[in-house]
């Protein structure tokens, strides 16, 4: 399943809150999209089978995700290996642009040893 960008972004809000109306979810995002656009992102999403309906209060129908983060971060990850040839690049990349600490490297170690 491929997101865009702002559907990741209406998921991180219900991976976050967890049962959400169309409001809360167009609440939390950015002001820069109308409560139609966040409304019509949903109906998307539930096609695609990336969240589901839980149920209406009043006329507010009620979203939760039906992926786990996980899941979807896993495959963009596996999809961003897939495009620069694989983890050396990215690695190369990430200390030469300075955002790959000591920390993280040494992290990256005992995972490895594993």
């Amino acid at each position: 399943m491929h997101l865009s960008k702002f559907e990741l972004q209406v998921m991180a809000v219900l991976w976050r809150g967890g049962e959400l109306s169309v409001r809360e979810v167009h609440e939390a995002l950015s002001k820069d999209s109308a409560y139609t656009t966040v409304q019509t992102i949903l109906q998307r999403l539930e096609q695609k089978g990336a969240v589901r309906r839980t149920r209406k209060v009043g006329n507010a129908l009620m979203f939760e995700a039906a992926i786990a983060r996980k899941a979807v971060y896993r495959r963009l990850i596996d999809e961003l290996l897939d495009l620069v040839g694989g983890s050396q690049p990215l690695l190369a990349h990430l200390v030469d642009s300075g955002k790959l600490s000591v920390e993280d490297l040494e992290a990256i170690r005992k995972k490895v040893r594993k």
